[in-house]
Order: structure tokens, then sequence, then C-alpha cells
């Protein structure tokens, strides 16, 4: 199974997800999100395999989250556009097959997610 994770080096759950998929095998593409910012297309892509709204992925603790997006009325398309242009609102990690995806928190999602 060809995975890739959507990583994020400073977060403690995203490498611990890498981890896992090393220490079980895995050889997984690593897309640091932050660096290697996700298209538009990318994001609708992985929602897809998610199955998620835009607004599900959404890190609503995030800072910027509360001082320019909470509480107002976006559509899909404007939060995917969001999303792209301020990464740090993803949710992490991300592990993809290429055809469906999961969010690996808690790590027993990973472990499901394998299986």
């Amino acid at each position: 199974m060809k995975l890739t994770i959507y990583h994020n080096p400073r977060c403690r759950k995203s490498r611990e997800a890498l981890t896992y998929l090393e220490e079980n095998g895995h050889q997984p593409t690593v897309v640091d999100y932050q660096k290697e910012l996700l298209s538009e297309d990318d994001l609708a892509r992985l929602l897809k395999e998610l199955d998620y709204t835009a607004e599900e992925l959404v890190r609503k603790n995030e800072a910027i989250w509360k001082a320019d997006f909470k509480g107002k009325n976006w559509s899909e398309k404007e939060l995917i556009a969001a999303l792209a242009s301020h990464p740090k609102l993803i949710e992490r990690p991300i592990i993809s097959n290429g055809n469906q995806a999961v969010i690996a928190r808690p790590l027993e999602k990973l472990i499901d997610f394998l299986k």
C-alpha cells in the first residue's frame, strides 16, 4: 500500500503517526504541507478521500480561525481557499492511500485505517 502523510514536523501527533508508519514497514511519501502548500484541488481531493467537509478539516482552536473566520458563513469553496492560504488551519496528520484518507488522531484511527 502506497501511503502519503501530510505532515507537520512540529506536531507531536504527526510525528507519532510517521514513526508508527515507519516502524510498521511503511515508507510513506512525506508532504510537509506547511512548506509544500496544498492547492485548492489537492484539498478538494483530500476532502473527498476523507469524506469530510472543509469545515470538518479546520483546526478551530487556531488564533487565525478565531480572529478571521469563526462565526461567519463561508461556502465550501471559500473554506477550501482559506485552508490553502492558511495551512496552519488544516487538521493533522492526514494519511492517504490515494483512494481513502484518515486523520490519524488518535493513533488508533491510523491503525484501523491500515487494516
